[in-house]
């Protein structure tokens, strides 16, 4: 795989890579912006990840990406106030099964999707 030379383009792939990933988390599960980082070899990259759901929340028109399957480590809806309502994620989350308490997610462990060990 060649590294492309324009660091905005590096960004974009970057950012295309996150997109796909998250699209394989399924319904009613929960991953991590670090783990997601970690599978795409960007070890310290979460907060990357971060900015390539912004970029993607449905508040910006790219509702294919389920950005609210992402967490922090932690299970907590750091992620909140990029969505289009203060508690769209939450309901989202819920829509699916995932049971919220105060921008918690409740039973993280058992709900976390590690791509590490998903997708390989």
């Amino acid at each position: 795989m060649s590294l492309p030379r324009n660091p905005a383009e590096a960004s974009r792939n970057f950012f295309e890579e996150v997109h796909e990933v998250v699209r394989l988390i399924p319904p009613g599960r929960v991953s991590t912006y670090g783990a997601i980082a970690h599978y795409l070899g960007a070890k310290h990259g979460a907060r990357m990840v971060g900015y390539a759901l912004i970029a993607a929340v449905p508040a910006r028109g790219l509702d294919a990406v389920p950005a609210q399957r992402v967490v922090n480590r932690n299970g907590l809806l750091t992620g909140r106030h990029h969505f289009a309502t203060p508690t769209a994620m939450q309901e989202a989350l819920e829509a699916e099964g995932v049971r919220v308490v105060d921008d918690e997610v409740q039973d993280f462990k058992r709900l976390f999707w590690d791509p590490s060990t998903e997708l390989e």
